[in-house]
């Protein structure tokens, strides 16, 4: 016999929260939610759940044991009294911002070396004064050496617009955020949001067409340092569309963005971004407290350790120099690069993604006194070298360019997963290595600090929305139960079937403003970094799929042991969560075989 249905405010008030992360009330959001699509499944999985408080285990002051919180759970499988430290655990589960989240298992004592990417890893930069630096300076070339119109130099660099993980549509000017099904659920063209209607017919309803966004139009925005590549197009795209310029009016989309890219790489390799971070380092560099002390723990625990960076040799000594020194130094003791008495070997200059796969690109060994550069014959010649790899870097240890063959000799590394490599590029630093190398990898996100405690404090608002969604779905269970099993001609159930959808869009009407409020908590244009509408986000998605771990900095690190195993929770598919459910229940009759319909 089935349950009878519960009231509304008995429902909304019989579970706990259940959530994964970040709420401060805000005004109208401009995330665009399709409520009404029953492909939604949910907002996000459990990674940060509530914990009972309840003592654990302990001795009170009356010399009485006070039951543990796994009391019921050791009885029910036979471990009561067998285990002796339950009294060391904590009352209640501690998480904090700077833990390191796990996607696939990992043991650190199996792990023989650790490499870490330097820009935006090693050494985070202060926003917005570092990206300024490269905005300014693309301004300048796009018009006095592009032939851009004047008034690109009154363009103002806003970081706090962009978020991580959006898609720059280049051939249309647009960017998206897409979920992890490819559902563009929210798109801007320049600084316009795109209506519904016109995002729909673009990107989920061209005629014998499926966007898989991986095509050379679309640009995935993986790191940091494409902040400044998404202001200027924004701009510039508003500037083609509302001004009078003949000169871009010749100019696609595409062109105005690889001319962008132009720009601002050439800001990067002309000195006009590192020689004034080489001047002024206080103003741009991060000093992390942590940093210096991880690396040296690791090291004098026999932990191998390398550098691979895509800045060449001149800047990387110098940023490397201010972090561990903790300042800025005078040149002849950047000279003697004290820093690199950390790692066993450093590669600037590496080119990746190329370095993870292009196996006959040339190594060359780094003169740290004039940064010139001497070729080697890289694998060849240290097997022809009487200790091989051994011997090789006693030469000297600073390199540019190579590939991993290279990198796997040097450090006596057999196998991929052998490596842990650390660093803030979902592409180049993550997802490449782990395809095509099989290397474990530690995701940087300074970004994630934020999302984490702003999902801390919407607890009560994203529980609403789960319950909410959960009510609907049951009136829609029921609806749909009434329509197999009822005459739906009979007008005393059809009177039934028009209330319940009008219970149905009441709960809608009120759900969409819920949503909108608890997006908006994170990021006023583009919301949560990991969901998109009630899914998670691609980007969310490829974190988790090549992501082995994440975490906010590299320093991270130094606060587990170098035995630390990271252990996932264990996954559920829809069918598993809501059958787990505390209010639901399982009826495996068949469903074929029922009375005829009754009136």
């Amino acid at each position: 016999m089935r349950k009878q249905t519960r009231s509304v405010s008995a429902f909304l008030n019989s579970r706990p929260a259940t959530v994964r992360y970040p709420f401060t009330p805000q005004s109208h959001l401009s995330v665009d939610v399709d409520s009404d699509e029953d492909a939604e499944q949910r907002l996000g999985e459990n990674n940060f759940s509530t914990t009972t408080v309840v003592p654990n285990g302990t001795v009170n002051g009356d010399g009485e044991r006070v039951p543990s919180r796994f009391d019921n759970l050791l009885k029910s499988v036979g471990l009561e009294g067998k285990l002796k430290n339950l009294d060391k655990l904590p009352p209640k589960t501690k998480l904090s911002v700077r833990d390191i989240f796990c996607n696939r298992e990992l043991n650190l004592s199996q792990i023989k070396a650790i490499g870490f990417d330097m820009d935006y890893t090693l050494a985070q930069y202060k926003q917005p004064a570092f990206d300024q630096l490269a905005f300014d300076g693309a301004k300048e070339k796009l018009v006095h050496k592009l032939g851009y119109p004047e008034q690109v130099l009154d363009f103002q660099y806003d970081h706090e617009r962009w978020t991580r993980g959006l898609i720059i549509d280049t051939e249309r000017g647009n960017f998206l955020k897409i979920d992890r099904h490819k559902y563009v659920r929210l798109a801007y063209h320049g600084m316009e949001k795109i209506d519904s209607t016109t995002r729909k017919v673009l990107y989920s309803k061209n005629f014998n067409k499926v966007e898989s966004f991986s095509e050379k139009s679309y640009v995935n925005m993986d790191t940091l340092f494409q902040f400044v590549d998404a202001q200027l197009f924004a701009l510039l795209v508003d500037l083609k569309d509302h001004g009078d310029y003949d000169f871009l009016d010749f100019k696609t989309y595409g062109e105005i963005y690889r001319d962008i890219r132009q720009s601002v790489d050439l800001c990067h390799r002309d000195g006009v971004i590192k020689d004034e971070v080489a001047r002024n380092p206080e103003q741009y560099l991060v000093l992390d407290e942590g940093m210096i002390p991880m690396l040296k723990r690791y090291k004098d625990d026999g932990v191998k350790l390398f550098l691979l960076t895509n800045s060449f040799w001149e800047y990387t000594s110098t940023a490397m120099n201010y972090l561990y020194h903790g300042k800025k130094v005078d040149e002849a003791t950047q000279r003697k690069n004290d820093w690199l008495e950390l790692f066993d070997l450093a590669i600037a200059g590496s080119c990746k993604p190329a370095f993870m796969l292009d196996p006959y690109l040339q190594l060359f060994r780094v003169n740290m006194e004039d940064g010139s550069l001497k070729n080697t014959d890289g694998v060849f010649e240290m097997n022809a070298l009487p200790r091989g790899a051994e011997d090789f870097l006693k030469i000297g240890k600073i390199f540019q360019g190579g590939n991993w063959q290279h990198l796997h000799k040097m450090m006596g590394i057999r196998s991929g997963d052998e490596i842990l490599y650390v660093g803030d590029h979902l592409y180049s630093d993550v997802l490449r290595s782990k395809r095509t190398l099989g290397w474990r990898s530690l995701f940087v996100m300074p970004e994630l600090e934020g999302e984490i405690k702003t999902f801390s404090e919407t607890i009560p608002l994203r529980k609403q929305i789960e319950d909410l969604r959960r009510l609907r779905g049951e009136l829609g269970r029921v609806a749909e139960e009434i329509r197999r099993t009822k005459d739906t001609e009979n007008p005393a159930v059809q009177k039934v079937l028009d209330e319940m959808e009008e219970d149905d869009s009441i709960i809608k009407s009120t759900l969409s403003p819920l949503v909108e409020q608890w997006h908006r908590s994170f990021h006023p244009i583009w919301g949560a970094m990991f969901n998109s509408g009630y899914q998670d986000s691609r980007f969310a998605f490829f974190v988790e799929n090549y992501a082995c771990l994440y975490t906010s900095r590299a320093s991270n690190l130094g606060l587990v042991s170098t035995q630390k195993s990271f252990r996932t929770a264990m996954e559920m598919l829809p069918s598993d969560r809501l059958i787990s459910d505390s209010v639901t229940w399982l009826d495996d009759s068949n469903p074929w075989i029922v009375e005829s319909k009754e009136t």
